[in-house]
């Protein structure tokens, strides 16, 4: 097959209505090692996929991290909370990546700490083993099953940063995701129940079992759920405190232990 070109991606793009068509066709180029490839990958957006998924990768804090099909694409705007916990838990020693996906906030933290011990852990069968692949280079360990059920119980009290990028869509907003998330990813990594804070306030009530005196526990949420994710995070026995980035879009809580 003679190779495509970069017009003939583009315009492949457009007509399917990728927005950033031009960069998309760049990158695809880019990676594919074979024309046939870049054909399959070309077809594969066409029909839908996440970019990150066609790929194989997705750019996040810096890592080249692996992305397989079926498994939640990490988002640029969590890397917001990535750097707070860098910044706020420099001399961790022990960090934790809950509801891990692909393990992108465990392997981003690892890179950027100081050799961290690591643990991440999803539910799904497919995260769970794209997770090993991105975090194995730290020495991390992945975990599967229901959030802290799935952790070895040495943790408990020892966990310095504990990173929880929880779903957090209501339930009745899930429709109407882009289909790129909706059709692609798996469903427990975007509904968070009819408020979108089931799982936020699982994680609240549990967390201060796991953290060292000190330790931290990160949250991801949307500006007009922050009140009832503080809420959940004093109910947990946990001071609060909340930090924004307008450019990215992301709201974090963040959480010590009293």
């Amino acid at each position: 097959m003679p190779p495509l070109s970069l017009s003939d991606v583009v315009s492949a793009l457009r007509t399917a209505g990728c927005v950033f068509a031009e960069d998309e066709a760049q990158l695809i180029l880019s990676t594919a090692r074979t024309p046939d490839e870049a054909a399959a990958m070309v077809e594969r957006r066409v029909e839908g996929l996440p970019l990150e998924q066609v790929l194989g990768w997705a750019d996040f804090h810096g890592l080249r991290v692996i992305v397989e099909p079926g498994v939640f694409v990490p988002r640029r705007r969590t890397e917001f909370l990535v750097s707070r916990a860098v910044a706020l838990g420099r001399h961790a020693r022990v960090v934790v990546d809950l509801c891990c996906g692909s393990g992108a906030v465990g392997a981003a933290l690892a890179a950027a700490l100081d050799g961290p011990e690591l643990h991440a852990a999803d539910i799904d069968t497919a995260a769970v083993r794209c997770a090993r692949h991105n975090v194995a280079a730290y020495g991390g360990r992945v975990h599967q099953g229901d959030l802290f059920a799935a952790l070895p119980e040495e943790l408990r009290g020892r966990v310095d940063i504990l990173a929880a990028n929880v779903p957090y869509v209501p339930t009745d907003e899930v429709p109407l995701l882009p289909s790129e998330a909706r059709d692609h990813e798996p469903l427990a990594a975007l509904d968070g129940g009819i408020d979108g804070l089931d799982v936020l306030r699982r994680v609240t009530a549990e967390a201060w079992r796991w953290l060292a005196p000190g330790g931290l526990v990160l949250v991801e949420t949307s500006e007009r759920q922050v009140p009832g994710a503080r809420e959940a995070f004093t109910r947990g026995g946990l001071d609060v405190r909340l930090a924004v980035s307008a450019e990215l879009g992301a709201n974090v809580l963040i959480g010590t232990r009293r």
